[in-house]
């Protein structure tokens, strides 16, 4: 895939294979929304498998999958852009639009996630808590994702100062609201598998690392779906999202075995939530997706591959990706699994969570309208992905 040929191939070529994944996107959206609607019809308590005890569930940790995409796309597109002359300047331009487009998924599954979706909005801005952490979380990320479209626009009109200037103010922007998303978790002291400081750290370092591992899959995507060969720059520049990666899943490992570290050292229902991961319901989606796929496998492979394959890379940037959607997952169901009352007769040792059919299928929309979007800046920013490094 290495080369300096950066020659577009006939519109033919790149429309055709274009169109049909488009399609694909929008049927993933409308029977997403379908799913979304039946909730409505039928009622969120029927639909989802929420209950009293456990209010959160799968579409809570996919909203924060999306959003921690985008902070880490968001984040190292502003690096790359304020600071010339690194690889990372061929992959800015095209973070900018992936940073939009998957924070754009986020809002889909959390809109058709809330039972009144109209109440969101209208809650944010005309009733607003500035004590609440949720109310700054959405706050932030809806101005991000305008200063966002803002900077987009000055870069596709060439007027690269002040767009650098916004993408520095949407990264700080995005990075005040991820670690208020870790916020929600960390300061609910009902909840002592969530609680403390760390949540909004290991959010934050999840985000580069899901940046990193995104802008990887989507520029090799990107070259297939165009049938282009990859300019050298541009493989030079994933490279060092490549490096970016190693260094995040071990951080992120590291930070991991700290977590279980303290929970152990702790009170019983801390250690009950950590052993649901170590060795409970949920020790096949942390040992075999988040640990295995999602940060030893993808670590070992572009270790050992020296970051030389490209198709070596992009396999590892979507086992990171896939492991961290089970973390997300892992993450808001360990901290709930607990019975308030655990302890008495009758009680059970953890609370059964299994997503349903209409939760995935809004998992789904979430997916298509990253797909879609991912697509539509194929199609209409291909010349300024292409000419980031200027």
């Amino acid at each position: 895939m290495k080369g300096n040929n950066t020659t577009t191939m006939p519109t033919s070529s790149v429309t055709v294979p274009g169109n049909k994944l488009m399609w694909l996107s929008l049927f993933l959206i409308f029977i997403g929304v379908a799913g979304a609607v039946y909730a409505q019809v039928i009622g969120h308590h029927h639909a989802f498998a929420n209950t009293r005890e456990m209010p959160w569930g799968m579409l809570i940790g996919v909203y924060a999958y999306f959003a921690i995409v985008s902070t880490g796309l968001c984040l190292l597109a502003a690096f790359s852009h304020a600071f010339g002359g690194n690889q990372m300047a061929p992959l800015a331009n095209r973070m900018v639009w992936l940073s939009i487009i998957t924070l754009l998924g986020a809002f889909t599954v959390i809109g058709l996630e809330i039972e009144n979706v109209w109440r969101m909005p209208l809650g944010v801005i005309l009733h607003p808590n500035v004590t609440s952490n949720i109310w700054w979380m959405g706050t932030l990320y809806g101005i991000a994702v305008g200063v966002m479209f803002l900077e987009l626009l000055l870069i596709l009109t060439k007027r690269y100062s002040i767009a650098i200037i916004l993408g520095v103010v949407a990264a700080i922007t995005e990075a005040l609201a991820n670690s208020n998303l870790g916020s929600v978790f960390a300061s609910l002291q009902a909840k002592p598998f969530w609680y403390g400081s760390q949540l909004p750290i290991f959010f934050l370092s999840c985000a580069v690392l899901s940046g990193a591992a995104a802008i990887v899959m989507f520029t090799h995507f990107s070259h297939l779906l165009q049938r282009r060969q990859m300019a050298t720059d541009t493989f030079q520049g994933l490279q060092t999202a490549g490096k970016v990666m190693v260094l995040m899943t071990f951080l992120v490992t590291l930070a991991t075995v700290w977590k279980f570290i303290n929970a152990y050292a702790s009170n019983d229902e801390m250690i009950m939530a950590a052993d649901s991961l170590f060795k409970g319901p949920l020790a096949i989606n942390f040992w075999v997706f988040e640990i295995g796929l999602g940060l030893v496998l993808p670590g070992l492979l572009l270790a050992i591959t020296r970051l030389k394959s490209i198709s070596v890379m992009t396999a590892a940037a979507i086992m990171v990706l896939v492991g961290q959607f089970f973390s997300r997952f892992n993450l808001v169901v360990s901290g709930q699994i607990i019975p308030s009352d655990y302890g008495f007769v009758g009680v059970p040792q953890y609370l059964p969570y299994t997503p349903t059919v209409s939760e995935y299928l809004i998992v789904v929309a979430g997916l298509g309208v990253v797909g879609f979007g991912f697509l539509i800046g194929e199609r209409f920013f291909d010349e300024t992905f292409r000419t980031s490094a200027h």
